[in-house]
């Protein structure tokens, strides 16, 4: 009886492993429609596969999927529903320097067990200062710790007396004092402050908020009961948030290759603010351009390398194999691959460059492995297959119009015809540069010179929330690695055998000679 984990003769000639498969196709470029992926034996199935992946050394994901850098897919709100998921969001770099750094702030301090720095009141305070700074900031929370100048905690100021009526009394008149407040010294955490704060509150009967001090009774952080049984409860799911060592959620932020009057690197502005992003706690730097094999690119990455040896950093795009490795000697850590193939980029229309993604993936994924980088598949996705062929070449995904019409990207709602839509635009479009991205471009937002757009302005059906959209993406992923007998993304890698489809094949594979009357749930529809 024939082994039925090896692929016989006659499969071999048809179904064929990437390197003998894409050099075969050296003379015509592909990507995700052109190509299958052939069943192999397996004894693994979906719901067991495991779907972690390592983008670079201290940057671990759940789930192999980002969300794009751009200004109608990722601002805060985007970025900690993709890690409360597992996965990681690019913060875009189309606003002030200020506002990105708050956008991080935001991501890093969301739900993390211990809030480091909570917010304080001060005791000579008024509840209406108090009120307006919570209207100010749009703080969903209404109690807040009181400390002296020295940070010495005098109470705790809670939320069931912040209200209107009081705006006139002082926050020292209203405050629950010191000797009713239960805290922990900051030395009884060690080694598991979420267990020991969960220990605490189960012992505590109706107690919400835990402060932690030092011997000097210095404010040192603070524990929610909520923060606590969220942390708790993830620990049973099958897809973990993505969080850094601190509990934190992990975050990424975009930057570009500014440059100053002179044309020259901006180094001290991209030091500045890149030094600023990884006091804030970002998890890794995305050097974000059209065209990454480009001095601009290379300088940017070298100079925050030679300054952050530890900051990981991702940079691009690219599509050649000289290009990652120009970007890895520069000191990437990982890799962009893509140029034109998003659903709202004109690229190859309007300059004629570019490369389908399948084999750009495959060109530039024999270098990364020599180089020892990682490479992130970026644009062309439609759904969860093209994922899973993204997949058997690069270690992650990172997509942009998926989860364009989520409200969790930023943008409003607009009603056309009783459908609801928002906003989504390349960030080669001419709004979004004339917004700051032309420097992705190679252009000047201030120039008076005609510019070409390379993206177009458009609209996104509105759609499920990313956990929906992402459940349907991974379902698919996981099935893809179930018919390859994979059980984590480097299997996959090693055991995809790749078909080339005919335009009747194409046709075949969606649903045909049928009348639809209801589609697919999210973002696979």
């Amino acid at each position: 009886m024939a082994d039925s984990q090896v692929l016989s003769e006659l499969d071999r000639r048809f179904y064929k492993p990437a390197d003998e498969f894409f050099l075969s196709q050296a003379d015509l470029a592909l990507t995700y429609d052109d190509v299958t992926l052939a069943t192999l034996y397996s004894e693994v199935l979906p719901r067991d596969t495991q779907l972690a992946t390592t983008l670079a050394d201290g940057l671990a994901l759940n789930i192999p999927v980002l969300s794009s850098d751009m200004d109608t897919v990722t601002e805060a709100r985007m970025a900690i529903a993709m890690a409360l998921n597992g996965g990681l969001g690019l913060i875009h770099y189309n606003m002030p320097e200020r506002q990105q750094l708050s956008e991080v702030s935001r991501v890093k301090n969301h739900v993390h067990g211990l809030i480091q720095d909570p917010i304080k009141v001060s005791p000579d305070q008024l509840i209406g200062d108090v009120l307006e700074i919570i209207e100010k900031r749009k703080f969903a929370f209404s109690t807040f710790p009181v400390v002296d100048s020295s940070g010495k905690l005098l109470g705790l100021l809670p939320g069931h007396v912040v209200k209107p009526r009081y705006a006139r009394r002082k926050v020292t008149e209203s405050l629950t004092p010191r000797a009713q407040i239960h805290t922990l010294n900051a030395r009884e955490l060690a080694p598991d402050p979420i267990a020991r704060a969960d220990r605490f509150f189960s012992e505590h009967l109706g107690i919400h908020k835990l402060l932690v001090v030092d011997d000097h009774d210095h404010l040192h952080g603070l524990f929610t009961l909520s923060d606590i049984e969220r942390i708790s409860q993830e620990r049973l799911a099958q897809f973990k948030p993505a969080r850094d060592a601190n509990f934190r959620l992990v975050c990424g932020a975009a930057v570009s290759a500014t440059r100053n009057a002179f044309g020259e690197l901006d180094r001290d502005r991209v030091l500045n603010h890149v030094g600023a992003l990884a006091d804030r706690g970002v998890d890794v730097v995305a050097v974000s351009t059209a065209h990454g094999h480009s001095k601009g690119v290379g300088e940017t990455v070298k100079v925050i390398r030679s300054a952050l040896p530890r900051l990981p950093i991702i940079a691009g795009n690219v599509t050649s194999a000289t290009g990652v490795e120009f970007l890895a000697d520069c000191g990437a850590s990982a890799v962009k691959i893509g140029q034109g193939p998003g659903s709202i980029c004109t690229t190859r229309v309007v300059a004629g460059v570019g490369i389908p993604q399948l084999t750009a993936l495959y060109v530039a994924s024999r270098t990364a492995a020599e180089k020892r980088v990682t490479l992130i598949a970026d644009g062309g996705i439609t759904k969860s297959g093209d994922i899973v062929k993204a997949l058997t070449l690069a270690q992650a995904v990172l997509c942009g119009g998926i989860f364009a019409g989520c409200p969790e990207a930023p943008g409003h709602i607009m009603e056309i015809h009783g459908k609801l839509y928002k906003q989504y635009r390349g960030m080669g479009s001419l709004a979004a540069m004339k917004a700051g991205s032309a420097a992705r471009y190679g252009h000047s937002s201030t120039t008076t010179q005609k510019i070409a757009p390379e993206g177009v302005e458009a609209l996104k059906e509105v759609s499920g929330s990313v956990e929906s959209v992402l459940t349907q993406l991974i379902g698919g992923i996981q099935s893809g690695m179930g018919y390859l007998g994979a059980a984590t993304l480097p299997e996959l890698r090693a055991r995809a055998r790749y078909a080339r489809v005919s335009p009747a094949g194409q046709r075949e594979a969606g649903a045909h000679d049928v009348v639809e009357v209801k589609t697919g749930d999210g973002a696979d529809a």
